[in-house]
């Protein structure tokens, strides 16, 4: 029994890291990595390009990666095409999906998400498939934006499914389902919550474990909302619009704190969750800190991340919002980090390497990201010392490690 328990505790990371599942921003929707042994610095033109793929199609959308399988979506003509790469950039499989967004700024926009075997995904025109992760046929879909009567964003939905438990959480917005819980397995409705009436705002949900109650947060048009996990009533909402209803960032939770960012003349905002998650309340606020598509990651009691109309590079206090520090120059872009590095991906299509420290926008390498068209808005994915970006019709690959 003795020779068994050890076997099995030399066994279990080997497997846990074989069954590594990567969503949107990682493993838990933070942009926070957990990789060992990265490069800290890059040679003078940038890491190894390990292999690169120039057929996507158009599109925005990011990496998924499931037991070393690579998933990506594209716009061929007006179909959504979902592909399978493996590790090494073999083209595993392909397949037609459905009509895809192809109005302004085409392409597909959210990540799948990938559970027990099935694929999640969600198009522009709001249309929830759930495929087989090998054949990638089709088990179900739901047209959610004509079920609930609910109007569709100004660029198209732009969501990232969440799975919590046996439900996938999905938000159509409007009055009838703001946002919808079905079952994983059959597409059947769970519940669906009337949140605050408004249109969704191309923000994929978050779901907070640690509270006496369990729940969804999200960002609509108008609102941060709470909403229980379970059941899908409304818990809190806090006021939070912008010039064009547009949250796409994920908030970053951290022990009861809960911080929401956007662009469009809106900062950013801390809440803090109380009585056991029934309730909020404000903690600070900040115009400067105004991240509109880029997401911000947290790294012990600081937040990182790039502006908007402030295009700049800022390190601010996670408790206070006090900025430590502010730089341009570079542009504004998405980030993710690992340990203590900072994985700066800019709208001018450099790659940043810098160090995450609030003293300064510590930049140690630099390159520019040459395969690809169109906007640099993809967020990167770290998986196996690899670096995934995606741009445009590219998927390009390199050895960080």
């Amino acid at each position: 029994m003795k020779n068994f328990l050890f076997l099995l505790a030399l066994l279990t990371p080997l497997f846990l890291s074989a069954q590594m599942n990567i969503q949107w921003r990682g493993t838990d929707r933070t942009g926070v990595y957990h990789e060992e042994g990265l490069l800290e610095k890059w040679p003078e033109n940038g890491p190894e390009l390990k292999w690169h793929y120039e057929d996507l199609g158009e599109g925005h959308s990011s990496v998924a990666i499931d037991s070393d399988r690579i998933y990506l979506t594209g716009l061929k003509g007006d179909q959504g095409y979902i592909y399978v790469f493996d590790l090494d950039g073999n083209l595993v499989k392909k397949k037609e999906y459905g009509p895809e967004w192809s109005e302004s700024y085409v392409g597909p926009r959210g990540t799948v998400t990938i559970n027990d075997s099935k694929i999640y995904l969600i198009t522009g025109y709001g249309v929830l498939y759930c495929l087989d992760h090998q054949s990638l046929d089709l088990i179900w879909k739901r047209d959610f934006l004509k079920e609930y009567n609910a109007e569709n964003t100004k660029w198209g939905i732009n969501e990232a499914p969440l799975v919590v438990g046996d439900m996938v959480i999905a938000t159509p917005g409007g009055k009838k389902g703001n946002l919808v819980a079905y079952d994983k397995n059959t597409g059947k409705t769970i519940w669906t919550s009337a949140g605050e009436g408004d249109r969704s705002a191309y923000c994929s949900p978050l779901y907070i474990s640690d509270q006496e109650v369990p729940q969804i947060v999200t960002h609509t048009a108008d609102h941060i909302i709470g909403v229980e996990a379970n059941t899908g009533k409304k818990l809190w909402s806090y006021p939070q619009p912008n010039r064009y209803s547009v949250h796409a960032n994920t908030p970053v939770y951290h022990n009861n704190m809960i911080l929401c960012t956007s662009g469009y003349g809106k900062g950013s905002v801390m809440l803090r969750l109380t009585d056991g998650g029934r309730n909020v309340e404000k903690v600070w606020e900040s115009d400067e800190l105004d991240n509109r598509i880029g997401g911000m990651v947290k790294i012990g009691d600081y937040v990182y991340g790039s502006g908007d109309s402030n295009r700049y590079w800022f390190c601010a206090d996670w408790k206070t919002g006090e900025i430590k520090y502010k730089k341009g120059g570079f542009g504004m872009g998405n980030i993710i980090a690992n340990g203590d590095m900072l994985y700066c991906y800019t709208d001018r299509g450099n790659m940043l390497l810098a160090r995450a420290t609030p003293e300064e926008f510590d930049v140690i390498s630099k390159f520019r990201i040459s395969y690809g068209s169109a906007q640099h808005w993809a967020h990167t994915v770290l998986y196996k010392g690899l670096m995934l970006v995606r741009h445009g019709e590219s998927l390009v690959v390199y050895e960080v490690k």
